[in-house]
């Protein structure tokens, strides 16, 4: 019985062949392209407003070379909070609690960042390396500590949207499941156990919203460092 709560997070697939293509392009197929007219409407106004906003406090304490970066990390939040959200539906899969997509995404971007610190500026990128009055003794050992958690980054990312979203499926399935068995024998204690879950479903929408924005916004203080 345990072992089949985590069916959910199993790639789902129709025939044989893996649906995890067509979960990345149907959410993108729910937001409005803009209208051949002069008005808009308040959906589309409503989400250009937060990309705008989203954009310019994310990239607000970046350097001006950073701001090339605007497209890409508000896709990428705009791609995390769609699929984090539509995955809290029923009968739905959530890509972004398998490990392999995340890392996917982590990788690639805080290695971009690290390549452009070396290139732009390799002094600067390398002196993150070693702090600043630091004695001779340690000067081997907090090369070695600050290399590992640069190479750490990018797990960390990955591990943190993949633990977070998982655990929070598992507990909603877990309490989902104990107010189903208890409802013809305890009605009471079922239907408060149906408030938890309600409430811990109000605390998942904002626990997707949350790390989508967590994950964006380390991705762009890697940036800063390098820019």
């Amino acid at each position: 019985m345990m072992a089949s709560f985590f069916d959910q997070f199993m790639s789902p697939t129709l025939f044989g062949i893996p649906l995890m293509a067509l979960a990345f392009v149907l959410p993108w197929l729910l937001f409005p392209n803009p209208a051949p007219r002069w008005l808009n409407s308040r959906f589309l106004t409503l989400q250009s407003w937060f990309i705008n906003r989203f954009t310019s406090q994310l990239l607000m304490p970046i350097n001006t070379g950073g701001h090339n970066w605007a497209l890409v990390l508000a896709s990428l939040m705009v791609f995390l909070i769609s699929l984090n959200m539509l995955g809290l539906l029923p009968y739905t899969f959530t890509p972004t609690t398998q490990l392999s997509l995340n890392m996917g995404l982590a990788v690639p971007l805080w290695l971009a960042t690290v390549l452009i610190g070396l290139r732009n500026q390799p002094t600067a990128a390398l002196g993150h390396l070693l702090p600043e009055g630091t004695p001779v003794l340690l000067i081997p050992v907090l090369i070695i500590i600050e290399t590992i958690s640069l190479f750490i980054r990018p797990l960390a990312l990955g591990v943190r949207l993949t633990a977070n979203l998982t655990a929070g499926h598992l507990l909603m399935q877990l309490i989902a499941t104990a107010a189903f068995v208890l409802l013809p024998l305890m009605p009471a204690v079922a239907i408060l156990t149906s408030v938890v879950l309600l409430l811990l479903t109000i605390l998942e929408v904002a626990v997707a919203m949350i790390q989508a924005y967590v994950f964006v916004l380390l991705m762009s203080l890697y940036l800063q460092e390098n820019v």
